[in-house]
């Protein structure tokens, strides 16, 4: 598994793009893709352009560590 390049939510910026995060969940960018298009993932689209919220995303992630809430 990839390193990611951030070390805590703050350093995130405030919408994250395919690339941003993929990189902070230490995954590829095509599998980065593929989260974007989950249903239940907080995507925002502008135009062509899928991005998210960093409050949102990082909410999405403590709903989905194991043992979390469903």
């Amino acid at each position: 598994m990839k390193e990611s390049a951030y070390k805590n939510y703050d350093e995130l910026p405030l919408f994250l793009n395919v690339a941003t995060v993929a990189k902070v969940l230490g995954i590829s960018p095509s599998s980065g893709y593929e989260l974007m298009h989950e249903t239940d993932f907080p995507v925002l689209k502008i135009g062509n352009r899928m991005v998210v919220p960093k409050e949102k995303f990082v909410e999405w992630v403590l709903r989905h560590i194991q043992g979390g809430e469903d």
